[in-house]
């Protein structure tokens, strides 16, 4: 039986970060009970399209889906388990902001199923966090994370940013280690991107803010790879970091390019050969679905190439790159066939790498990511 991703979007949150650009919303959690509603609405919509496939992992992410109560995230859940054919062992993953937390909400989301707890920490300085627009403060997140482990929680990641406005290297070595002593198996750790629409792009183009120069940013990663190797983090995906067993197995469907349902206002697909996407407002997509109309607003064919291209620049992203015998079976064509003149140019520039089972970037082909992933696009 083939196995499918499930992705559901929770688009309220509290405050909307200044560097946020996803499809979230503040000041509408009046509208929750009614999401919910659609969502299981939804959810029963998708039970003959994804009919014989087990759904191996799940991903709650938002906004803040930890803004939901413990029994509406156990509703949700219910009506999956119902509807879905959910492996025993599946990986249930839910995003969560410290200050949105407690330990009977947690009790009851580990209670209700989920099993991994993404906490976005961002920063641990005061003034970082007030300068993101977060929330929390670094103690909330420490009695959080207590409280997660005591509610049973192990698999745990939490999210660190660099780049920061008024970040000093130093601000970000302090983080990592006060992370990492605190046991934390997995760590996602971003370079701040600067979106056009969100409040920083704003303050980015008056010159209201000033990020650290480029050389600064490329030191940040570099340290941070090398400190989180040193403590026994597998470095196995560009952004992300894992003790042996916890590299996120929802996010591993993304990179390996293989199919996903989302459900949830502004929701991405990928299935049956399609991308598509649910509208982003709340309110319409609430309307359609109570109207019994699938929620889509775009859909887009994808072609062989168009698989084969996203293939490559997302398996790239892995530092195990990617697998020439999977990429055979799949295509039933080599990549080298396809990706000559390509592999050529970039193991001579000293960005590609491979052997006789992967295709990889190396550190240097990591930095300059953006240049080979370009390169892997097919006319």
């Amino acid at each position: 039986m083939s196995a499918i991703a499930l992705y559901v979007h929770i688009p309220f949150c509290k405050k909307k970060c200044y560097y946020c650009d996803f499809n979230s919303y503040s000041g509408k959690q009046h509208l929750i009970e009614e999401y919910i509603g659609a969502l299981k609405k939804e959810i029963k919509m998708y039970k003959h399209v994804i009919d014989g496939y087990k759904v191996s992992t799940i991903f709650f992410g938002g906004g803040t889906p930890s803004i939901l109560e413990g029994d509406q995230i156990a509703i949700i859940m219910d009506t999956m388990g119902k509807y879905y054919d959910i492996e025993k062992d599946a990986e249930i993953s839910i995003e969560a902001n410290p200050g949105t937390l407690n330990y009977n909400k947690l009790k009851k989301y580990y209670a209700g199923g989920i099993n991994r707890l993404s906490i976005g920490l961002q920063a641990c300085q005061e003034n970082l966090l007030r300068t993101l627009g977060r929330i929390h403060s670094f103690e909330d997140y420490s009695k959080n994370l207590n409280e997660a482990r005591e509610a049973g929680f192990t698999n745990i990641n939490t999210d660190l940013m660099f780049s920061l406005p008024g970040q000093r290297e130093k601000d970000l070595e302090e983080c990592l280690e006060k992370v990492v002593s605190l046991g934390i198996p997995h760590i996602s750790a971003y370079s701040l991107i600067i979106e056009e629409g969100t409040l920083f792009g704003n303050w980015v183009r008056n010159k209201t803010i000033v990020l650290p120069d480029e050389e600064i940013q490329l030191k940040m990663y570099h340290n941070t790879i090398g400190y989180l190797k040193e403590k026994g983090y597998i470095h196995y995906e560009i952004s992300n970091f894992a003790k042996p067993g916890f590299q996120c197995e929802h996010n591993m469907v993304y990179w390996h390019n293989k199919p996903y349902i989302g459900l949830g206002a502004g929701s991405h697909s990928y299935f049956n050969k399609k991308r598509f996407n649910n509208v982003g407002s709340i309110e319409k997509y609430m309307d359609l679905v109570s109207n019994k109309k699938i929620p889509i607003e775009n859909e887009i064919d994808v072609s062989i190439r168009d698989e084969i291209s996203e293939t490559m620049f997302l398996g790239l992203r892995l530092t195990e790159g990617i697998s020439i015998k999977e990429f055979i079976e799949r295509f039933n064509i080599s990549p080298f066939e396809i990706y000559e003149k390509q592999i050529k140019k970039f193991s001579t520039q000293g960005l590609l790498e491979y052997d006789k089972t992967h295709i990889r970037l190396t550190q240097k082909g990591i930095d300059l990511s953006n240049i080979v992933f370009r390169d892997m696009l097919l006319d």
